[in-house]
């Protein structure tokens, strides 16, 4: 059992990184309600994927070859980044191929920046150390089976945080429609005159 806690708690922050609307399940449900297709939502969740992935991924590389990352340094980093494409975007300098809905590479992009600015991979940083340099197995490995070990890691965060990000957007997206629906049929029940006014 003592081996298994470090990957109980790499997916438990997964999960609770799901359920933070900043990892993506706020953005998939608006990309699924706003194409009016809910498979959109489901096809937002790659990019989301690919970008905390690769923050994570950092992390986890950094720890397993020992190297020190400033965690200050780090998130300041990517808040700033995060803080000129708003001014960018809402200076209304940028062309308007930027301004439009971002696609899948600029969702990769604010999926990585906002998960390396609130620091998703340092989170998993006091399981990643004994999951991959605790034991004497570990050790036995090297460093390519701590760093494959690490990369497993990243995976099952990656699949629990979708797992629960997907969740969201779907009900998101139901729920939606279900108000959807609840208006119209509350307007098709006003009389004509009250419909007009509202």
């Amino acid at each position: 059992m003592a081996s298994l806690w470090p990957w109980l708690v790499v997916a438990g922050v997964g999960a609770l990184h799901g359920l933070n609307p900043a990892t993506g399940w706020m953005w998939a449900a608006a990309w699924g309600v706003r194409s009016r297709d809910r498979v959109q939502a489901l096809r937002a969740l790659v990019p989301i994927a690919i970008g905390h992935a690769a923050s994570v991924a950092l992390v986890a590389g950094a720890v397993v070859f020992g190297l020190s990352m400033d965690r200050v340094v780090l998130q300041i980093s990517a808040g700033v980044l995060v803080a000129v494409f708003a001014v960018l975007h809402l200076s209304g300098r940028t062309p308007s191929a930027a301004r439009a809905p971002a696609g899948h590479a600029g969702m990769a992009l604010w999926s990585f920046m906002m998960s390396t600015a609130h620091g998703a991979g340092l989170m998993l940083v006091p399981a990643l150390i004994p999951l991959c340099m605790g034991d004497a197995s570990a050790r036995e490995i090297g460093a390519s089976g701590s760093l494959m070990l690490a990369f497993a890691a990243v995976g099952v965060h990656t699949v629990a945080m979708l797992a629960v990000t997907g969740a969201i957007a779907v009900g998101a997206c139901r729920g939606f429609d279900a108000g959807a629906r609840w208006v119209s049929r509350l307007r098709r029940k006003l009389p004509p005159a009250a419909a007009h006014r509202s």
